[in-house]
């Protein structure tokens, strides 16, 4: 049952037809766990504790640099130095006292990624580590939770959603990436740039898709890849298709 409080703070939430009273209580019950707390988890996790997601996990083990500032909108100047983890449970308490913040400060990997995913219904990545990515999904593979994975460069991004705990037809992250790249092939931030707006308008569609995974409501993502450019401006789906020998997802007893 909503208090007063409530009603009013998600007033314009309560009256679209997808989302209403009962929309609102499965988001307040919900448990979504963000990996990353750099630019593309800034947007989410603002938006996500606007939504009243329940409870919010934030994975980082970095702390806050003066350069990430003109993207990482969810730190300030104030909190330089600051472990980022730290910044962002004070800045998403400041958004939305009714929320749990838990606050993982390490960095994930794949000795730790199980441990940290269990406890939570929902996965959003926006990590920059392929290696980070691969581990996370792994993880989510094995217990079972949707993944929302998000990734950008420069001025570009992918969005997509991996549920191949499911069964066929959902496919995997290692159907769309079945090679590790070699180490140094793919640029870092700080080699390639990355343009602030761009990282935000991911980010935010990130969070929209963690939304439609919680409510229920929409089409899902997964089996499609969307691919965004921020100066044509343009936003692209292709189809994501499983593949039937991957193995990670392709045996009968994936999942």
């Amino acid at each position: 049952m909503l208090d007063q409080d409530a009603i009013v703070r998600y007033a314009r939430q309560l009256v679209l037809p997808e989302i209403g009273g009962t929309g609102q209580a499965k988001l307040a019950q919900a448990r979504v766990l963000v990996v990353g707390a750099g630019g593309l988890g800034s947007p989410l996790l603002l938006y996500l504790a606007g939504a009243g997601i329940g409870r919010l996990g934030v994975v980082d083990d970095d702390r806050v640099e003066l350069s990430n500032l003109h993207r990482q909108v969810l730190h300030g100047s104030g909190t330089i130095g600051l472990a980022k983890t730290e910044s962002a449970r004070r800045r998403l308490h400041d958004v939305n006292p009714g929320i749990e913040v838990v606050a993982h400060d390490t960095r994930l990997d794949a000795g730790n990624a199980e441990a940290l995913v269990r406890g939570y219904d929902l996965v959003a990545d926006g990590s920059d580590s392929f290696a980070t990515r691969a581990a996370v999904h792994a993880a989510c593979l094995h217990v079972g939770v949707p993944l929302v994975s998000a990734a950008i460069q420069g001025v570009s991004g992918t969005l997509t959603t991996f549920k191949a705990h499911l069964g066929p037809p959902h496919p995997c992250f290692h159907c769309l990436y079945p090679a590790t790249p070699p180490a140094g092939l793919v640029p870092s931030c700080a080699e390639a740039g990355v343009l602030g707006p761009a990282v935000g308008a991911l980010g935010g569609l990130q969070a929209v898709e963690v939304m439609k995974e919680v409510l229920g409501v929409g089409e899902s993502l997964s089996g499609t890849l969307l691919l965004y450019d921020a100066l044509a401006p343009e936003l692209r789906r292709l189809a994501l298709p499983r593949v039937p020998d991957c193995p990670h997802c392709g045996g009968a007893s994936c999942g």
